[in-house]
């Protein structure tokens, strides 16, 4: 068997080659991050535009079933009374909705398990270069 002869390499240019590798890496990741959100993006928007389409037809006939109660409401009270109850039941519920789910949104993150997984290889093998 020959072995050939291998080169040795001074300090700065294995320096100089771990810095270059940790650049590409780098920009890989972000490369891996951007694929990441633009996949989630792209699956997410035709439920999107669905939810959304959902959300505007429900809010109207919400509204119409307000006005129904507030006619409802107004054959044993006067029109104004009727609209300020209605109203006013319908603005606390809204807050309450708005407080409680405010909170949950704060939490929310978007999944990166593929990108902090790969990062922490990246580290593992940097650490291996340097020993």
């Amino acid at each position: 068997m020959s072995s050939t002869p291998q080169m040795q390499r001074s300090f700065p240019e294995l320096l100089q080659d771990i810095i270059g590798n940790l650049q590409q890496i780098v920009r890989y990741e972000i490369r891996l991050a951007k694929t990441e959100m633009k996949e989630t993006g792209t699956a997410m928007l035709k439920p999107a535009i669905s939810f959304g389409v959902g959300i505007v037809l429900g809010l109207y006939g919400f509204g119409f079933l307000l006005l129904a109660a507030v006619y409802a409401l107004s054959l044993a009270m006067p029109g104004w009374l009727a609209a300020l109850l209605v109203g006013g039941v319908i603005a606390i519920a809204g807050v309450i909705m708005i407080s409680s789910s405010g909170n949950k949104l704060k939490h929310a993150v978007p999944d990166r398990s593929k990108t902090i997984s790969s990062m922490e290889e990246n580290v593992q093998w940097a650490k291996q270069q340097t020993k």
